[in-house]
């Protein structure tokens, strides 16, 4: 079934920027203070590091923060797009061309869980310094490398993967399913041996500004913003209207719905059903209280958000409109 997805109507977009306080906002004040103080300190361990590997969601592979090019750019850059297994990635060659358009010439799609396409990382990272001036640390064997990114995008986890894959070691650095994990720029991890690579872990920095709902849901619904800043249920309402707006019904098969919808409340209902989630509420009526029970629709949009951030929903591509040079739907 082809179905004709809402449109982002002025409406909806009231609801969802009502919900979404960051938009054209400061950050700092909505997520913990360490932001704005490890970009500083970033900045100044620049002088010890010879590349810098920012790592990102490839769901979202446009939606990244600014400020990294323009306070870390003086040194090589390798892009990494990480989760490349939940992101549709059928144009991506099309999505190499967007960034280099940008000036990423140097990106890498990876899976750090399943340690794919890590290994072409090394020898990358080491060609980029070979062919760069190091400055004053020319005298300097080994190298350092600073890992960066927005929140929740894998950065301790690809710490993790080139060590398993370089020196057959265990984590050396926290990962978790929610933004916040690494607070702090930590000491030299190392990853290899030949060459000798230190890398540093830095905590995850959002741009100080958000620029539209979109960029912020798009974020959030990749975990890079805590659900509860947002709201578990707007989030779930913008998923389901990008899915259905790119045919994209995999929610159909895996709730068993039977066919696709563009109404939230009713898919919430249903997934609430199928899950057996529900709530006994209090109604107040001429005869006094009676509980009913009714469907937990909060649980509900956990689940699906849950499946989505899984791949079980199948593979998606978030920023699918800036690849087509379309830009977002205005009221």
């Amino acid at each position: 079934m082809r179905l004709s997805p809402r449109t982002l109507c002025a409406a909806g977009r009231a609801v969802w920027r009502e919900s979404f306080p960051l938009e054209g906002r400061d950050v700092a004040r909505w997520f913990p203070g360490h932001m704005a103080k490890g970009l500083k300190k970033m900045q100044s361990s620049l002088r010890l590091v010879d590349c810098t590997i920012e790592v990102h969601d490839a769901r979202i592979s446009f939606s990244r923060n600014p400020l990294f090019q323009e306070t870390l750019g003086l040194k090589p850059h390798l892009l990494v797009l990480n989760k490349m297994d939940l992101a549709d990635l059928k144009e991506q060659q099309k999505i190499l061309q967007h960034l280099e358009r940008e000036g990423l010439k140097h990106v890498v799609f990876t899976n750090c869980v399943k340690d794919e396409n890590v290994k072409q990382i090394i020898p990358m990272v080491t060609e980029l310094v070979g062919s760069s001036y190091r400055y004053h640390r020319g005298e300097h064997v080994e190298y350092c490398i600073m890992v960066i990114g927005v929140p929740n995008v894998g950065k301790s986890s690809l710490i993790n993967s080139l060590r398993r894959q370089h020196l057959r070691k265990g984590k050396a650095a926290r990962v978790g399913g929610e933004p916040g994990i690494t607070r702090t720029v930590m000491s030299r991890i190392q990853v290899c041996e030949r060459p000798l690579m230190f890398l540093l872990d830095t905590p995850g920095v959002l741009a100080p500004q958000i620029p539209s709902v979109e960029t912020g849901l798009k974020l959030a619904l990749c975990g890079t913003i805590l659900d509860h800043l947002v709201g578990e249920e707007t989030l779930a309402d913008y998923l389901l209207y990008t899915l259905n707006r790119h045919q994209l019904l995999g929610y159909v098969q895996h709730y068993g719905l039977g066919e696709a919808c563009d109404d939230i409340t009713s898919v919430l209902k249903r997934v609430a059903v199928k899950l057996r989630k529900t709530q006994k509420v209090k109604v107040l009526t001429g005869t006094g209280d009676v509980n009913v029970i009714q469907p937990d629709y909060p649980a509900a949009a956990r689940d699906f958000l849950r499946a989505f951030r899984s791949g079980l929903l199948g593979p998606v591509m978030l920023d699918r409109d800036v690849l087509q040079g379309r830009p977002a739907e205005e009221p």
